[in-house]
């Protein structure tokens, strides 16, 4: 048993008698001894009023008499829930489906949905990911709260790094590029990720210095890989807020002739924000960019409303896939409508694409036959140090054979 399953309260709530045992055995067998039954979503609830529930997981039958998992969900969402939900029902996908929405909407984590009978092995996969990622709720870097001062005083200590997330051809395996990611390397809290920091940064006025060094650092480790045979592209973070004046577009160009890189390796990744004061000087400056061979992407596409705005009046040739629509696709009509879809407005506009949140083998395999172009994700790769690529293509390139020959074995 790890820190934090034991430090993690589960409660189940299921109308159904026998469920209730059976996941409560399920949860021991796991390791998992804080297990606490309902069923029915009034007494759940009147239990978890005024508890620390950061650490909580709710697992949740959708379909129940009385209170349903709907009305509780917004319930949960009206009393600021920060725990996580695991969905357990019996209903078709499109229910569950209306439930995940309705949770995210509310703002609540969702870890996924199991079906029932729920299998032991897909119930701990969801629970271990949980206790495992570093992305999530249980760890405390994550759950601390930072002033601007403390980021302005990292950042001129030097205690932002970059990690990258490799990105290969679907259809060769190669390696072909990198996103740069930046983790703050906290002296006390350990690796503390973006989601931390980042907003901080936009409104008070650091996303600037942040985007400088992660640039710098991303041009730099570049040239090294350049040098021991990988000559890849390199992909980075902006935010809109980063070119709200000329500044850091001139900062970059100075950086691309200093450096030697080939403008035509480094790409863009373009996320939205409110934080456009002049929309004209943004399509300028991107414009200029694009002219001298820079890549734009377009990230995480499909997820903002001006998405398609964007991708009309941005010179945009990369789109990326928002990892929503790409992992289960292979299993859900709905999320393959909308990735076909994005596929063919790329497609339609020439324009490269990438699906981001290639978890598993199943998201790998299916994105073979789809048309897109490259993918990027946990399966492929998780984000590493710029030392330590060279040694994952090299396992990667294996692990890439077996799965061919294994697929072509099949057919």
């Amino acid at each position: 048993m790890n820190q934090a399953q034991i430090g993690t309260e589960i409660i189940i709530v299921d109308d159904n008698q026998f469920q209730l045992k059976l996941l409560s055995h399920q949860l021991s067998m796991v390791g998992y001894k804080c297990v606490t039954a309902f069923d029915d979503g009034q007494t759940a609830l009147d239990h978890m009023a005024d508890r620390f529930l950061d650490s909580t997981v709710v697992i949740l039958d959708v379909n129940m008499p009385n209170m349903n998992g709907l009305e509780f969900l917004q319930q949960l969402s009206k009393n600021q829930f920060s725990g996580s939900l695991l969905f357990v029902s019996d209903e078709n996908e499109e229910v569950l489906h209306l439930a995940e929405a309705l949770a995210s909407s509310g703002d609540l984590q969702v870890l996924g949905q199991l079906r029932k009978p729920v299998q032991q092995e897909q119930l701990q996969k969801y629970l271990n990911d949980l206790c495992s990622s570093k992305e999530n709720l249980l760890n405390p870097a994550k759950k601390h709260s930072y002033t601007a001062e403390q980021l302005k005083q990292a950042i001129e200590n030097g205690e932002l790094s970059n990690v990258y997330q490799p990105k290969v051809l679907l259809d060769t395996g190669a390696l072909v590029g990198v996103e740069a990611l930046v983790r703050w390397q906290h002296p006390q809290d350990g690796e503390v990720f973006p989601d931390k920091f980042i907003d901080l940064a936009e409104e008070n006025d650091l996303i600037d210095d942040i985007a400088r060094q992660v640039l710098r650092n991303a041009l730099k480790d570049s040239q090294i890989w350049k040098k021991s045979g990988m000559d890849i592209s390199v992909a980075v973070n902006i935010s809109m807020y980063n070119l709200n004046t000329r500044q850091f577009i001139r900062y970059l160009e100075n950086e691309l002739l200093s450096s030697g890189m080939n403008p035509q390796n480094l790409i863009l990744e373009l996320t939205e924000t409110k934080l456009v004061k002049d929309y004209s000087l943004v399509l300028d400056m991107l414009t200029r960019l694009r002219l001298r061979r820079v890549n734009l992407s377009i990230d995480d596409f499909g997820t903002g409303q001006s998405s398609l705005m964007q991708l009309r009046d941005i010179p945009f040739n990369e789109l990326k896939i928002d990892k929503g629509f790409v992992h289960s696709a292979c299993n859900d009509e709905g999320l393959h409508g909308v990735l076909d879809g994005s596929l063919q407005l790329a497609k339609n506009l020439g324009i490269k694409t990438v699906a981001e949140g290639v978890e598993d083998e199943a998201d790998w395999s299916f994105l073979g036959n789809s048309g897109c172009d490259l993918a990027q994700g946990y399966f492929i790769g998780k984000p590493m140090k710029a030392e330590e690529l060279a040694g994952w293509r090299g396992q990667w390139m294996t692990r890439y054979e077996k799965i061919s020959v294994a697929a072509q074995a099949e057919n």
